[in-house]
């Protein structure tokens, strides 16, 4: 049997849920950090530190992660966290006074990694080589400067006053607003400045026109000042004086080649940052009106982003989705009444049981049994997009992929339905949906091969355009990669979203580049600013997303060490489309929290579930 939970907590609008995100990202990054082997278990060392009524605080770790969150629970004091993936953090290895913290500088393995809860509207400086900083929460002012390392703030955006200066290389940057266009300065270094929000927007223009017309009546709100009373006491201040002051937030954020994200999760930072034109992949996604997915285009190139969405008509409101997710996903709609799901069933040894009928399968959601209504056999025929890597990594090996996508059409069943997509920086359609086996053969002859890998985009406009027609019917892809994206616009963790909407089952084979052994390949190593390591190990991520892919989808991931491999992962990747039936079951409706379980009256029968989806009425 299978277990499906599904959770749907409520998150309240705006920098709550920005917050929430990014502090699940710092907790996710810091596991994995300290998750690599080392010479000693990892070692923490906290301290809470006096700072007043106006905090005010410098922060010096050369090669560190740095985590600045500001919490409406510290006051007058803040709580400092050091932590090391290595030697024990020893007292004298942080120096503080008054309002400064410097790190001793070590070894990189035996670094050190600072959290720091502050109050709210805290002054902050950080000082810092190729570590990570993180500015998260309602601050005062921020001051940061990096050489390689990225700087991450999540901000309140009522009102923001910055400037982000690039010192040493072309601006790489993700913001979830748009922000001025890209300035370049004396001896390359390049800047983008300005203010964000309606708050700092009003009081900007009232400033301008004061400059302009010399009308006190038109200047802006001036800065509080605090007066004494003739008793002694502190007058009040008035409230509309200080309100832009006690809201605006001030970004001063240097770096000589990093990184800089602006209220972007960074796990949802794609491989590749810079503006550039739509392609056709990403043009399909936006028509789609995945909201997600175009997100994440939006972020990569905004202007031009607009230009393209004014172009296309008012999006046509959709009836309300769900899809009851793998374990931790979260939910966002509404389930309707009729429910499909595959279900791979197999015996101890993992081969197909066949023959099942309705009567075999018994569905429960959240412990309540529900109406079974139709089983599709194992043998009814799947929807297959075979999805070809011909991007400039596989140039050379381009007659390879074409006796190997050969290979696979003659071994898919005959009934299945398939169409073959090419992708490089783009897709290229090589086939519709066909069963005819010779039309597709002949149409691989038109793969040509180079350019940059958008692997991503290429699944992603599968998902949302190729299959979307098809939503509620058995579907598969079949990937054929290297793995390398290195140019889509759309980050992993939007893809795995994607998937599980989807319903597909997915078979990712990953076929490095010359096929290079295994044990030849570098390891992946998470430094510091997990953002860099995204940027230096792109290869060595292939297979754990592969991975991911395939567990989220129920399908299942093959990594290929010998040309020899292909043909085994090509006869397995059928005998499991075989082993699917396919449940059509009566759901709860309006039914948030959903935990799903598929029995058998099999003995001994294993039960591998896809994420479940709404199926047509």
């Amino acid at each position: 049997m299978f277990f499906h939970p599904v959770f749907s907590p409520g998150l309240s609008p705006g920098l709550t849920k920005s917050l929430f995100k990014s502090i699940v990202a710092l907790v996710i990054g810091a596991a994995l950090i300290l998750a690599l082997p080392s010479r000693a278990p990892a070692q923490t060392f906290e301290k809470e530190i006096a700072v007043g009524e106006k905090p005010t605080l410098t922060i010096k770790n050369r090669n560190g992660r740095v985590s600045v969150i500001t919490s409406p629970n510290q006051k007058d004091k803040a709580l400092l966290q050091a932590s090391s993936p290595g030697a024990a953090v020893e007292p004298g290895d942080v120096s503080i006074s008054s309002s400064e913290i410097t790190v001793r500088e070590r070894r990189a393995q035996d670094r050190i990694d600072l959290t720091i809860h502050v109050p709210e509207r805290t002054r902050v400086k950080v000082e810092s080589e190729s570590g990570m900083v993180d500015v998260i929460g309602d601050v005062a002012f921020a001051e940061v400067a990096t050489n390689t390392g990225t700087i991450h703030a999540d901000v309140p955006l009522d009102a923001v006053k910055f400037k982000f200066l690039w010192e040493a290389s072309h601006p790489r940057f993700l913001s979830d607003v748009e922000l001025p266009r890209i300035k370049e300065g004396k001896a390359g270094t390049f800047s983008i400045s300005g203010t964000l929000g309606p708050n700092a927007k009003k009081n900007k223009k009232k400033k301008e026109k004061m400059e302009t017309t010399g009308d006190p009546a038109e200047s802006p709100t001036p800065e509080p000042v605090e007066t004494t009373a003739a008793d002694g006491s502190a007058d009040q201040k008035d409230p509309k004086k200080e309100s832009f002051k006690d809201k605006l937030v001030q970004l001063n954020l240097t770096t000589q080649r990093g990184v800089i994200l602006l209220n972007v999760d960074p796990s949802m930072a794609p491989n590749d940052l810079r503006e550039r034109p739509l392609t056709q992949a990403a043009k399909a996604i936006v028509r789609s009106g995945d909201g997600p997915l175009t997100d994440a285009i939006r972020k990569v190139s905004p202007r031009l982003f607009g230009d393209y969405a004014k172009t296309l008509p008012p999006p046509r409101e959709q009836p309300a989705l769900v899809t009851l997710r793998p374990p931790g996903e979260i939910a966002t709609a509404v389930t309707p009444q009729i429910i499909r799901v595959n279900a791979s069933v197999t015996d101890r040894n993992g081969r197909a049981i066949p023959g099942m009928r309705d009567s075999d399968f018994a569905v429960y959601e959240d412990g309540a049994e529900r109406k079974v209504m139709n089983v599709s056999p194992a043998t009814e025929p799947f929807n297959l997009v075979l999805l070809l890597d011909v991007s400039g990594s596989v140039e050379e090996r381009i007659d390879f992929i074409r006796k190997a996508a050969r290979d696979f059409l003659n071994t898919a069943s005959p009934q299945d339905r398939i169409s073959i997509i090419a992708f490089h920086d783009d897709i290229k359609i090589i086939s519709d949906f066909t069963t005819d086996r010779r039309l597709l053969s002949q149409k691989l002859d038109e793969l040509d091969a180079g350019g940059a890998t958008a692997l991503y985009d290429a699944l992603a406009y599968t998902l949302v355009d190729t299959l979307k027609p098809l939503r509620g019917e058995r579907t598969a892809i079949v990937i054929m990669s290297d793995g390398d994206d290195n140019k889509s616009f759309v980050p992993f963790p939007a893809i795995l979203e994607a998937t599980i909407e989807s319903g597909a089952l997915i078979y990712p084979l990953y076929v490095p580049s010359g096929l290079i052994p295994e044990a030849s390949v570098p390891q992946p190593s998470i430094t510091v600013d997990p953002m860099r390591s995204k940027y230096l190990t792109i290869t060595t991520r292939a297979a754990e997303e592969g991975q991911k892919l395939a567990d989220v989808s129920g399908g299942v991931f093959y990594s290929i060490k010998r040309i020899e491999d292909l043909q085994k992962a090509y006869d397995d990747v059928v005998a499991q489309l075989r082993t699917a039936y396919t449940i059509t079951y009566s759901s709860e409706a309006n039914a948030s929290h959903h935990r799903l379980r598929v029995r058998t009256n099999r003995t001994d029968a294993a039960v591998r579930l896809s994420p479940a989806v709404s199926a047509p009425h």
